[in-house]
This record gives structure tokens, C-alpha cells and sequence, in this order.
């Protein structure tokens, strides 16, 4: 799990970054919109709103967009804009590197020229549907700073909560889960006080592929290019990033 935990903490780091930008508030609305329209717009009556409504409101998202895009996705609310949809790429970069990528959109021709103009621009190529798939398990993530709480008592909590896993990173603490039990999880901590910075379903590799310093840096650079892309939601793959390896490939 060491690139997943690697890149977790970048794009950790990345988040609070774009909570000051309209990337944040965007892939927020669209995650609303989208778990109203597959489950309803009662919170209490579907688990994935509630989520995406707690971590909206995490990056100040004002309560009047959430309420719109609650009401999008239930019909009630038609602004003229074509309807999102949830769709996943997969392909391979440098050194053979594998990607998943989940993306929201309203215009899935553009995002699927822009997401191949991506990979090839940086010597990857986008595959097929199933052709990467296979290599990453679908998990849950709650990330927590945990600020003032003794990391074994948290470990221990998260346990007891049916966590499966928890990686102590330098800014946070994240907390794997079964995909199944994400929402369980994450209520059980609040309830125990823990403040919650997110909760999201991720993908994990099976196994991993260490890169060279080169390899590492233009995939870095290519992920950077794909989590610039409005409608891209998350990136996954299966490169292996120790701190040694990472430092050298983010040398200028």
C-alpha cells in the first residue's frame, strides 16, 4: 500500500490547496448532484449523500450550493445543463505504469479526447474498459488529523469500529476500510468525537510497480495534468513511491 499511501498524502496536501480553489467546490457539487439523482435527496435515507454533504461542507462549500445540487440531481431543480455522469478511464503510463481514473461529467466526448490527449502527451496510452481494473480493490477512506488524541487509543477505536487499517501519515492519519462499511466506520468515529477531514471511496493496487526517479517524475507530472482536469474526481495506480525514490523524482 505504499504508493497508494504516498500518493494519498500528496494529494492530501493537494486538497488543502484546492479548498481555496473552484476545483474543490465544483468536484463537490457534481458528487452531490450525482448521489442524489442514484439515491434520493434525503440524507438520512442515503449513506453516499450524507458523505458527500459532510465533505462538502469541509471545503466551505455555502449551503445554497448544496441544497441546488441536491435538487438537481432529484429533478427538482432544471438549470438548463446537461445531466452528469460517472464514468471510469484506464489506461497505462510510462514504464508501465497502471491508471484508474473516475471522472464526472456532463460531456463525455470532450473528457474522453482531453483524458487521451493526457496520456499520450506524456507517453501513456489509454486502454480499454477492464484492461487495469482488475489490479485495484475498491476500499474505503476517512482521513483524520485526529489532533490531540493518542494515536494507538484512534487505531484502536478505528478497530473496534470495523476499520480494516490505519496509516499514520505526517499531516493525517487515514483509515481503510471494506467498501461496504465506509459509512459505518466514519459515523462510529464522529460519534467517538474524531473529526472527520473526508470520507471517500478509493482503489487500492494489488500489487505494485516501483519506478525510477525519471519514470516517477513524468508520472507525477501526468497525474498533476489529470487532478487539473475538472472533471476528473480521483486517480489511482499501482507505482510504488518510496520517500527516497519521490524526493529524487521531485527534483527540479
Amino acid at each position: 500500500m505504499a504508493g497508494h499511501s504516498k500518493w494519498a498524502n500528496i494529494k492530501h496536501k493537494k486538497a488543502k490547496e484546492d479548498a481555496k480553489r473552484s476545483k474543490a467546490f465544483t468536484k463537490h457539487i457534481r458528487e452531490i448532484t450525482v448521489a442524489a439523482r442514484e439515491g434520493g435527496g434525503d440524507p438520512n435515507m442515503n449513506p453516499r449523500l450524507t458523505l458527500a454533504i459532510e465533505n462538502a461542507k469541509k471545503v466551505n462549500l455555502p449551503k445554497d450550493n448544496i441544497e441546488r445540487a441536491i435538487k438537481k440531481g432529484t429533478g427538482e431543480l432544471d438549470d438548463g445543463s446537461a445531466n452528469y455522469e460517472e464514468i471510469t478511464y484506464e489506461g497505462y503510463g510510462p514504464g508501465g505504469i497502471a491508471y484508474f481514473i473516475e471522472a464526472t461529467s456532463n460531456n463525455v466526448n470532450r473528457t474522453v479526447s482531453e483524458i487521451r490527449h493526457i496520456f499520450s502527451r506524456n507517453g501513456g496510452n489509454l486502454g480499454t474498459d477492464g484492461s487495469v481494473a482488475y489490479m485495484f480493490e475498491q476500499k474505503g477512506s476517512i482521513k483524520t488529523n485526529a489532533d490531540g488524541r493518542d494515536e494507538e487509543d484512534l487505531m484502536l477505536l478505528a478497530i473496534d469500529a470495523g476499520a480494516e487499517d490505519v496509516i499514520m501519515e505526517e499531516d493525517f492519519i487515514e483509515i481503510i476500510t471494506s467498501r461496504e462499511s465506509l459509512f459505518e466506520v466514519s459515523k462510529a468515529l464522529e460519534e467517538e468525537g474524531i473529526d472527520i477531514e473526508s470520507a471517500e471511496l478509493i482503489r487500492i493496487p494489488a500489487t505494485e510497480i516501483k519506478a525510477e526517479p525519471d519514470t516517477a517524475r513524468t508520472n507525477l507530472k501526468m497525474m498533476d495534468m489529470f487532478d487539473e482536469n475538472d472533471d476528473v474526481s480521483n486517480i489511482f495506480t499501482n507505482m510504488k513511491m518510496d520517500d527516497e525514490t519521490l524526493a529524487l523524482a521531485e527534483e527540479e
